[in-house]
């Protein structure tokens, strides 16, 4: 049996789910947002996947492990809980290194639309950076930016809407799209 595939609304990490570390290698510094935790709830009640993009240059550049990212990972996904998250993917490339998948391109959304029969057309972005904005434009997805973070400085100028928090772009999002509609 076939099913439809599903609206996914896709999250940055750094900046967006949890307070910005430089590359964040001690699993003791993840601070996940107030909020965080019942905005990716209130997503899947809504009927949206939630998946996790992040870009770990840490790794490309010789400043993480890969071990030291999973241990991390695995304590944002200890305080968030695991039924938050439906799928996770990570680019470990530093800038300048040829990658696909490495945000602004689009091969982590696409990856994982194929991986979770994702429909991206009624599908979102919220990150706290522009790449994150222009990674879900070309995957052909909205994009919600939020001011923490990164995103105090960034522009926001191709978001569909700037919110001041994850919980506040949550809110905006389900208050004006569900999963059953078209981007605006």
């Amino acid at each position: 049996m076939t099913t439809s595939p599903q609206p996914a609304v896709f999250v940055d990490r750094d900046g967006t789910l949890m307070r910005e570390v430089n590359y964040c290698r001690d699993p003791s510094l993840v601070e996940v947002f107030e909020g965080v935790r019942q905005g990716l709830l209130a997503l899947k009640a809504a009927g949206f996947r939630t998946v996790l993009v992040t870009n770990q240059s840490g790794i490309g550049r010789g400043n993480m492990t890969l071990e030291e990212y999973e241990a991390v990972h695995a304590r944002l996904v200890e305080l968030l809980g695991p039924e938050t998250l439906d799928g996770a993917y990570m680019s470990p490339e530093a800038p300048g290194e040829p990658s696909l998948r490495r945000k602004p391109a689009p091969g982590m959304l696409l990856e994982a639309a194929r991986d979770l029969n994702l429909d991206l057309q009624r599908s979102w972005i919220v990150g706290d950076k522009d790449i994150d904005i222009q990674c879900g434009l070309n995957a052909g997805v909205g994009g919600i930016l939020v001011r923490t973070g990164h995103g105090a400085s960034a522009t926001g100028e191709a978001a569909v809407v700037v919110a001041e928090s994850f919980a506040l772009a949550v809110r905006w999002l389900l208050e004006k799209t569900g999963p059953g509609e078209s981007k605006p």
